[in-house]
């Protein structure tokens, strides 16, 4: 899964790209965001199958942005969680929401996630400063609340994915 091209520019974008560049990397990024941290509700939530949601947690983890750890021995079971790299890619994620929020849906949906800055207790707006107190945004300083309607939806996928094991 390696782009070898990007190796050979100094060009960043290139570079972030071949780490981070499609949609199953960074769909797996925003449940780890999401605090989602074993594969089942990984794979539930982003509706990929086993071996691509596997595939990308590997490579998220060989580039440095997910580390592993045990939750149980028998079976051997994992979760994964953002390294201070992987925790970096926030601002990235948090500008892909507000683009995805202006320009690919209708106001009339609403937001899909509304965002309470903890340093001031009041909603970020969509970043990447918040509207209410004017502070950069970082993960570890805001507080995520699901519209009824994304929440709604969410569940569905994940009673889906249980009744189809």
């Amino acid at each position: 899964m390696k782009d070898k091209t990007a190796d050979q520019t100094l060009c960043p974008v290139a570079r972030a790209g071949a780490v981070v560049g499609d949609r199953w990397t960074v769909l797996v990024l925003r449940e780890l965001f999401a605090r989602n941290h074993r594969f089942e509700e990984i794979q539930a939530y982003t509706g990929g199958t086993p071996q691509m949601i596997a595939a990308r947690l590997k490579k998220l983890e060989t580039d440095g942005l997910v580390t592993r750890r045990v939750y149980n021995k028998r079976p051997l079971r994992h979760e994964y969680h953002l390294t201070k790299k992987g925790e970096a890619f926030f601002p990235v994620m948090f500008a892909l929401r507000a683009w995805g929020e202006t320009w690919c849906k209708s106001p009339r949906e609403g937001l899909s996630m509304n965002y309470t800055h903890l340093s001031c207790g009041k909603p970020t707006g969509l970043g990447p400063v918040c509207q209410s107190c004017g502070e950069p945004l970082h993960w570890a300083d805001v507080v995520a609340e699901r519209s009824p309607k994304y929440q709604k939806e969410r569940d569905a996928r994940w009673e889906a994915f249980k009744a189809s094991r």
